[in-house]
């Protein structure tokens, strides 16, 4: 009987619950060698070819999703860059929970017979492997049952294109239908990924409302209120993270939906809250709003910079509609506007306002006191959306200079809560000026480096806002039975300020809930200057099961720790503030600027776990870096803070230039960021590395040097060791997979700390 030795991984299309991503991947075993064969890892420095190995080329997925079933195809290319031939069979386990009603596997076209094999029988596979190779990346597929095909050969440097299609009932949880593509497999290939690619469309009886992923930034077209179109590509890099994508369908003009997530039933929860407005029809009538450009012409906007912002204001104009107000306000030291008021838009004053942005040169200094309040005291009307839009890329040096007095001015000049949206370009912008004035006028920063092109970050912002649905918003929850004295159960939201719902766009809010059961969500505000109020009915779990969703607790952790930087930031240090901002950063592997040394393998884990200590006081002294309002690491630390208070999806692991799985960091002398691999996240466990010992936060909190001479001690791959896995969650099986030789865990595990060596 040949002997199995698996040596890659293939991929499959898995659609279910989280828990499954961990238990049905795909993978090529080899029939021909009794060479030990570790599976594939990506490595950036070149090294010599291996006798056995592979890489994959291209990744392609096509899925249409009708009514909650969908039906894929997935094509994979991968190369022998081995110097042997490779005699291989293609398996993959099942998802737990249900099995493919037809499945169709080939290779270069040619179709392959499979089998399926019980789950008994697949963990023979993988246990074969793993002894043999002293490899545990396979142990995240132990537990299910797989499909397993007949051999085919891969000549030494031949490309081989493997196809499978099949149809599967996607699963539903309330409202939200739930889409999960493992694409984490293709980490397990000899180089990066040349191209991931995939699109799925959603079609629907009932209309489309909400559709979000919370692992990737995918892209969504919305050609009509029953379908969407999900599309994510990638090039030369290595996958680490799997896919996931939730949809809504419900009839009326807006749409909600409710995720939430406790893990411990004597603590508060987490809820993450998804709103959608109707798409309409391409002639449909779009509210009327009022459109103030002011734009910076000072003498460092000479060059480029003048030409980039001549083609964003012309694309504002060419975008506004019939029935808007607007105008355009220049400044250098002097304040010069198109027009006295605000002018209707017509053809004919689009073209007279491009002729007096075409005749905008850059010099002089930068008054933006006066700007600012002259665009703000145009506006009067306040039953219509208002929106400022300023673009700057230098200090106030002209007028009135002081930063606070520059905010208030320009507070008590917003009669009508228009929305100022901050545009700070290159490096030498007064960021915190810049922050502090999107905070005190609703609206919000956006960063553009000195080698990204202003245009295009001004038109994208523009397209969000062009359509405004609902203004003047506010979400509330109601909880039938519950007394005054009890409080408000619903705490900590963010964004703290949301303001308007747009066309085209999702409100993503996330939260903490004490109460938990059935409740009203109540999301009220203006549409076409009428107030109106919608409901939408929601439970809120008493105590989670699983960690299907887990990452809402990790969105929620990055948005708080994105408002106490934006706190300490604007208002100053704060003691309570950085220590939590310390035990946040710890529990969730979030490193920031300030929280930078939990990278450090130095720093003593029983003091960061309890959020006290050196800790707390390496972060003070790290935040004081906030003094840098401009300059490189001024620009970068409020760059990094907006993208925290703006989190939508978990973050994921990165490679580091070594292949070690690790968390990104962002490098503010440097603005850029790296990756650091003493730190790692698991799902929803993240581990600390000091020397050879990975320790898991579970073991952190509990004390390592009270444990170490408690914790049971496992030899890999013995018997006991996969007694271990036997009784581990998923993201144990998946932190234990990661495990090198040379390395050992500290994990627990069925309220057990074991030390796996």
């Amino acid at each position: 009987m040949k002997r199995l030795t698996a040596i890659g991984l293939g991929t499959l299309l898995v659609l279910g619950t989280l828990a499954a991503s961990a238990l049905a991947q795909g993978l090529l075993v080899t029939v021909n060698t009794d060479v030990r064969v570790p599976l594939p890892r990506p490595v950036v420095r070149p090294r010599p070819t291996p006798p056995m190995a592979y890489k994959i080329k291209q990744l392609t997925v096509n899925a249409r999703v009708l009514d909650q079933v969908a039906r894929v195809q997935v094509l994979q290319s991968f190369v022998n860059t081995g110097s042997r031939q490779m005699e291989v069979s293609f398996v993959f386990p099942l998802p737990y929970d249900g099995a493919i009603d037809r499945l169709t596997f080939l290779v270069d076209g040619k179709e392959y017979p499979a089998k399926l094999l019980s789950a008994k029988e697949a963990r023979k596979i993988y246990e074969a492997h793993i002894r043999r190779n002293q490899d545990p990346a396979l142990l995240e597929w132990i537990g299910t049952g797989m499909f397993q095909t007949s051999v085919f050969p891969v000549p030494a440097g031949a490309q081989r294109t493997v196809t499978l299609r099949y149809s599967q009932l996607l699963r539903k949880d309330h409202d939200l239908t739930d889409f999960l593509f493992p694409l984490a497999t293709a980490k397990y290939t000899s180089a990066p990924v040349e191209k991931v690619e995939f699109k799925v469309s959603i079609e629907s009886t009932v209309a489309i409302k909400n559709v979000y992923s919370p692992t990737h930034a995918i892209n969504v077209k919305r050609p009509s209120s029953n379908r969407a179109v999900v599309s994510y590509t990638s090039t030369n890099q290595v996958p680490t993270t799997d896919f996931r994508l939730f949809y809504s369908v419900a009839k009326g003009k807006l749409g909600a939906s409710l995720l939430s997530y406790r893990p411990e039933a004597d603590e508060a929860g987490y809820f993450l809250l998804l709103a959608s407005p109707q798409i309409k029809a391409p002639d449909a009538q779009r509210p009327k709003k009022t459109v103030v450009c002011v734009m910076d012409r000072s003498g460092s906007m000479s060059g480029q910079k003048i030409e980039q912002a001549r083609g964003a204001l012309k694309f504002v104009l060419n975008n506004l509609r019939q029935g808007d107000l607007f105008n355009i306000v220049a400044y250098d030291s002097e304040i010069e506007s198109f027009r006295p008021e605000l002018e209707r838009y017509s053809d004919e004053t689009r073209r007279r306002a491009l002729g007096f942005v075409e005749g905008l040169h850059a010099g002089g200094s930068t008054n933006i006191h006066a700007a600012l309040t002259t665009a703000l005291g145009m506006l009067e009307d306040s039953s219509r959306p208002n929106f400022v839009i300023f673009l700057t890329d230098g200090l106030p040096t002209a007028g009135e200079t002081n930063e606070s007095k520059i905010v208030a001015a320009a507070q008590q000049s917003n009669r009508v809560r228009a929305r100022l949206i901050s545009f700070g370009v290159g490096y030498d912008v007064n960021s915190r000026l810049l922050d502090r004035l999107s905070r005190a006028n609703f609206g919000k920063s956006q960063y553009v480096r000195p080698n990204e092109d202003i245009e295009q970050q001004v038109s994208q912002v523009y397209d969000k806002i062009s359509s405004p649905v609902m203004t003047d918003l506010a979400v509330k929850f109601e909880f039938d039975q519950l007394k005054v004295e009890q409080g408000d159960p619903v705490q900590q939201m963010y964004p703290k300020q949301f303001t308007d719902l747009f066309e085209g766009e999702q409100l993503v809010i996330v939260g903490r809930y004490k109460k938990a059961g059935v409740a009203k969500v109540r999301i009220s505000g203006r549409v076409a200057g009428a107030e109106q109020k919608f409901d939408f009915p929601v439970t809120l779990v008493e105590k989670s099961n699983d960690q299907s969703y887990a990452f809402v607790e990790k969105i929620w952790a990055m948005r708080r720790i994105g408002e106490i930087i934006d706190e300490l930031d604007l208002k100053g240090a704060n003691q309570e503030l950085i220590k939590e901002l310390v035990a946040l950063s710890t529990k969730h592997g979030v490193l920031t600027p300030y929280t930078s040394f939990l990278a450090d393998e130095d720093a003593d884990l029983g003091e960061l776990a309890a959020g006290n200590g050196s800790g707390v006081r390496k972060a003070g002294e790290l935040l004081q870096r906030l003094d840098e309002a401009e300059g490189i690491a001024g620009f970068a630390q409020r760059e990094a803070k907006q993208q925290l208070l703006r989190a939508h999806m978990a973050f994921s692991p990165q490679l580091s230039a070594g292949g070690q799985l690790g968390v990104m960091l962002r490098d503010i002398d440097k603005d850029a960021d790296v990756v650091v691999d003493a730190v790692q996240v698991v799902d929803d466990k993240v581990f600390y590395k000091r020397g050879k010992v990975w320790y898991s936060f579970d073991v952190v909190k509990q004390g390592t040097e009270k444990l170490a001479g408690k914790a049971k001690v496992i030899v890999r791959f013995s018997n006991e060791y996969f007694e271990l896995v036997g009784k581990s969650s998923p993201a144990t099986l998946k932190a234990l997979a990661r495990q090198q030789a040379g390395e050992e865990m500290m994990i627990e595990a069925a309220g057990e700390v074991y030390h796996v060596k």
